[in-house]
């Protein structure tokens, strides 16, 4: 891609995205994955108007770098007094409703991890300062070390992506899962110290580390899933479970390449379907596309392996492909006939986080 071109668009997205995150984030402090009342969103695409704090913890992540600066503490409140369930468990679910009510139940784990970081990260040259969220951050941790037993959670979870579950009579978890938890209990140890929340963190990560059969599997316990799944980049970036050049994440990032890539695209694991493609509230699930996210998100791991020429070369795929458009999607396809989420926040989110740390920002 032409410097020219290239600079147009970053120019382009981060227009876009700071006032994505504008529409995104509501008067009452939750962030919404994307804002499907606006015009702009297509209308056979997935309703994504709900609150993963997951999604939600990235968009304060990338809001540090941008100097945004009025969203973080208001969502760190919304998670405080509006997340159902929340203040009697300190344990976020798969998503919900704006007004904190729960839209669906299941338990993600990298949830709370990731809402426990992104405290951190807002205050990370001045912690004293996110002490004014302690009662967030103690539950939090407090909430996951509830629900671990050693070497697995106790209740039954789900992955980042809402496909599969782990039970607890197998002893399984999701290698993401794990990492997030991981960082999330070291951040909050190192706000508020507690041997509680690093002990549980160690076990974690003496866990993690038997989930390499040659690379990270997707989970593992009783009944691996041994298929390779591109948020396991998530143990280097942002979670920091591994180094990037650890021979095991070497493999891993080797398998990502050979069975996740296609066309220049990252996928998220082998043989998935998901689209985000609706008809009359069915959904068409005709093969999925490429994640725009994953390949910003390949292209800072590279950029934290010092491979500068390989991070610019999943950065500029992306670019490439909204040429002539102001929005980044949930998914890019390769034909004109699927729909996907657009704008997506995450995607626009993990545009900034990868043109932070390629110097483009």
């Amino acid at each position: 891609m032409q410097l020219k071109a290239r600079n147009q668009m970053i120019k382009k997205l981060l227009a876009s995205t700071i006032n994505i995150i504008k529409d995104c984030a509501l008067e009452n402090g939750g962030i919404v994955a994307a804002n499907s009342a606006k015009e702009y969103y297509p209308p056979s695409a997935k309703n994504y108007y709900y609150i993963w704090p997951r999604d939600a913890s990235f968009t304060c992540i990338a809001s540090d770098d941008l100097g945004i600066t009025d969203v973080q503490e208001n969502f760190f409140m919304w998670c405080l007094k509006r997340a159902e369930g929340f203040a009697n468990s300190g344990l976020f679910y798969e998503k919900y409703y704006p007004n904190g009510l729960k839209a669906l139940s299941h338990f993600q784990p990298d949830q709370t991890g990731s809402v426990l970081f992104a405290v951190w990260h807002h205050y990370r040259n001045d912690l004293n300062k996110a002490l004014r969220y302690q009662d967030l951050i103690r539950l939090g941790a407090n909430g996951i070390c509830s629900v671990w037993e050693k070497d697995h959670f106790s209740i039954i979870t789900n992955d980042l992506w809402e496909e599969r579950l782990c039970f607890p009579d197998l002893l399984e978890n999701f290698s993401y899962s794990l990492a997030a938890c991981i960082k999330g209990l070291k951040c909050a140890h190192e706000i508020i110290p507690s041997k509680k929340w690093i002990t549980t963190a160690n076990e974690m990560k003496n866990r993690l580390d038997q989930h390499s059969m040659g690379y990270f599997v997707r989970s593992y316990g009783k009944i691996p899933d041994k298929r390779i799944d591109a948020s396991i980049i998530g143990l280097v970036y942002p979670f920091d479970a591994y180094d990037a050049d650890d021979p095991i994440i070497l493999l891993t990032i080797k398998e990502i390449e050979e069975k996740l890539i296609i066309n220049g695209g990252v996928h998220r694991y082998e043989h998935d379907e998901y689209d985000g493609w609706m008809l009359e509230q069915t959904h068409r699930k005709k093969g999925a596309g490429a994640w725009p996210l994953l390949n910003f998100w390949l292209s800072i791991y590279y950029a934290t392996q010092g491979n500068r020429e390989k991070a610019e070369k999943y950065y500029n795929w992306v670019l490439e492909k909204m040429i002539g458009y102001d929005y980044l999607p949930e998914q890019i396809f390769e034909n004109d006939i699927q729909v996907s989420v657009s704008p997506l926040l995450w995607s626009h989110t993990m545009f900034v986080l990868a043109s932070k740390y390629l110097n483009f920002i």
